[in-house]
């Protein structure tokens, strides 16, 4: 039989109305927030009462389950009711009772409990409806009145201009219903069946875990986990949370450093001041073992969350809590995917709105952290950009990465390593999300996209542009050459296969600028003053558009250049069909790992090329005492 699929269904509780898209088909009901968040999904074989209640402008559906959660959808049209109505009888069995509710304000009415629901009749007709798993605390005042008070969810109340946070019921002793005598009035009996039934505080935590570090919101805080919600105890906060709010746990280590962060992602969020929470970001020691046992009834540890929790645990202090935390709310994990950074970590350093943290890049999302805590879904992005990274100085070992949302909502990603653009652009390039070149329109200059040669692989066109933001740095560690092995790596080994003997953006760059410093100094005062402007006001542009001369000398190649033409073809016989990218590193390990008496060839190599280069760059510096119609070939082979 066809799904029925309804777009506008609001989720009504104590939260609030969350608007949603809502399918109904012979396997059960299943509610989606709109704009993503937790689903509701009920099985029709847990479904116990069906029933149709007219209210406001529409009708509402409620759906009872076995284990005892009751769900209201609104946003029903009678001729949605007939037909839902026709289709439960013949595919779940039930049939949908109909509802009157009481809208006559009367005050005199009869209680009537159905499994965890208390129901306020007036007459026939429904007044108001009580779920007593939100029933916190239960109180006696004088003789004749019982006192309910509500869980204060922190995370319903930050987005509700109004909350029930407590209710009184008059009982006189002359009620038939809940029967007493002079010791035990009629309103002491109520009190006692409420709580029975009642989730309330004098419930004992499952489990306490002291002096946690949480990051945002910040504090250290005692956490609480008990049956139904979560509670953070802080010297001048306390945040009590249901877990029917817990969207999502994130479980991610930090790399290179001894922490890890536990995220709980909150749907709605809490409120602290004037600021709204939707992540709660905790940080635990990685290598911190505990040892806990639960505080709890050993029949409901072997009935309802049997084959989930454990009477006792002893591990690692972040998978203990997210474990028993999974369990209790029944939240899914997220933990690190197949993404490694180039110190193979789970992240990337990255900066946003000011703020330094690491991002993420998950299976299905990108979390930045600690704060802003931002998640983004893959399937909210419009497009990705890799962006030179322009600032004052000009620092080219950095990248920058725009997320453009679908919302166009926008999210700059600032000073991530040169060395871990590869990493980044092969995991966004397998996840299928677009990758976009638009620097003509962006705030950050447009960079000149040209493909690159290799005898492994082709590059693609991003990385040239990170490679060329390469060649604009006049400053160049040999320590740190050899260690970026993504772009331009010292293991390139071009010079062998190029005529013009090309290695990297200093060897191309650097005696360009001489000569053409050189040759100005020859020119009239008017074409001198003019080559000055250029350098001061469009340094960058020249540069991007110089060629080469032809006559320039090849710059001195280093050791390590010496090693890397020797080495190579033997790392690709022990490494069959290994990447070109992948061979930068094996022989950067290997020059790492060699002792200064194995390197001395190779050093000596380097040393007697650097002899060639200064006696050649000297006759270049100085044209007047070399032949000017002589060719190349007498001064390099």
């Amino acid at each position: 039989m066809a799904d029925h699929l309804f777009n506008s269904i609001s989720l009504g509780g104590r939260g609030g109305t969350k608007p949603g898209q809502m399918r109904i088909n012979s396997g059960g009901i299943l509610w989606k927030k709109q704009g993503g968040g937790k689903a509701v999904e009920v099985d029709k074989s847990n479904i116990s009462v069906l029933f149709w209640m007219k209210v406001q402008r529409s009708t509402q559906l409620g759906v009872r389950s076995k284990d005892g959660l009751y769900y209201k959808f609104i946003g029903f049209r009678d001729t949605d009711v007939a037909t839902l109505t026709t289709f439960f009888r013949s595919s779940f069995g039930i049939t949908p009772e109909e509802r009157q509710v009481s809208v006559s304000g009367h005050n005199w009415g009869e209680v009537d409990f159905n499994g965890n629901m208390l129901t306020f009749l007036d007459g026939s007709k429904q007044a108001f409806e009580l779920s007593l798993t939100d029933v916190s605390q239960t109180q006696m005042q004088g003789k004749t009145d019982a006192i309910l008070e509500f869980h204060l969810d922190d995370a319903a109340v930050a987005n509700e201009k109004d909350t029930l946070m407590e209710i009184s019921f008059h009982i006189p002793n002359s009620n038939t219903q809940f029967v007493g005598d002079e010791n035990r009035p009629s309103a002491q009996v109520f009190h006692d069946k409420i709580m029975s039934m009642a989730d309330v505080d004098a419930e004992e935590a499952v489990v306490t875990f002291d002096g946690i570090a949480i990051l945002t919101p910040r504090g250290r805080y005692s956490v609480e986990l008990h049956l139904s919600f979560l509670r953070l105890q802080g010297q001048a906060n306390d945040f009590k949370i249901q877990y029917s709010s817990v969207v999502r746990l994130f479980c991610l280590p930090k790399s290179n450093q001894p922490h890890t962060f536990v995220v709980i992602t909150l749907d709605p969020p809490i409120r602290k001041g004037q600021t709204l929470y939707p992540h709660i970001v905790m940080q635990f020691e990685t290598d911190y073992v505990v040892e806990s046992t639960l505080s709890m009834n050993e029949d409901l540890l072997n009935t309802k969350y049997k084959d989930k929790l454990e009477s006792s645990y002893k591990g690692l202090i972040h998978d203990v809590f997210t474990n028993i935390l999974r369990a209790l709310s029944s939240a899914k994990v997220t933990r690190p995917g197949k993404f490694r950074s180039c110190q193979d970590g789970y992240a990337v350093k990255a900066s946003l709105k000011a703020e330094d943290g690491i991002l993420y890049p998950l299976e299905k999302s990108f979390f930045f952290l600690p704060k802003p805590p931002t998640l983004i879904l893959h399937e909210e992005i419009d497009f990705m950009e890799f962006q030179r990274h322009v600032v004052a100085g000009s620092n080219m070992h950095y990248f920058d990465l725009l997320v453009k949302l679908k919302t166009d909502q926008e999210h700059l990603f600032r000073n991530i390593q040169r060395s871990e653009y590869q990493n980044l652009f092969d995991f966004i390039s397998a996840k299928g999300l677009k990758i976009v070149n638009v620097g003509e329109g962006a705030n950050l200059p447009s960079i000149s996209i040209a493909p690159l040669s290799s005898d492994d692989e082709v590059v693609d066109p991003h990385l040239r542009r990170i490679r060329d933001a390469q060649d604009e740095s006049d400053e160049e560690d040999e320590d740190f050459v050899i260690d970026k092995d993504d772009g331009g790596s010292p293991t390139d080994d071009s010079e062998e296969d190029h005529s013009d003997g090309s290695v990297s953006g200093d060897e191309k760059e650097k005696p360009a600028k001489k000569e053409k410093k050189d040759s100005a100094s020859l020119k009239p005062s008017s074409s001198k003053k003019k080559s000055r402007d250029g350098d001061e006001d469009g340094s960058k542009k020249r540069k991007t558009k110089r060629k080469k001369d032809p006559n320039a000398p090849k710059k001195a190649k280093t050791g390590f250049i010496f090693f890397s033409q020797a080495e190579r073809e033997n790392t690709k016989k022990e490494n069959p069909g290994i990447a070109f990218l992948e061979m930068g590193k094996a022989l950067g390990e290997k020059w790492r790992k060699m002792s200064a008496e194995e390197k001395e060839p190779f050093e000596a190599q380097a040393r007697a090329d650097k002899k060639r280069y200064s006696e050649e760059i000297g006759d270049y510096k100085n044209p007047q005492s070399v032949n000017v119609d002589s060719g190349n070939d007498s001064e390099s082979e």
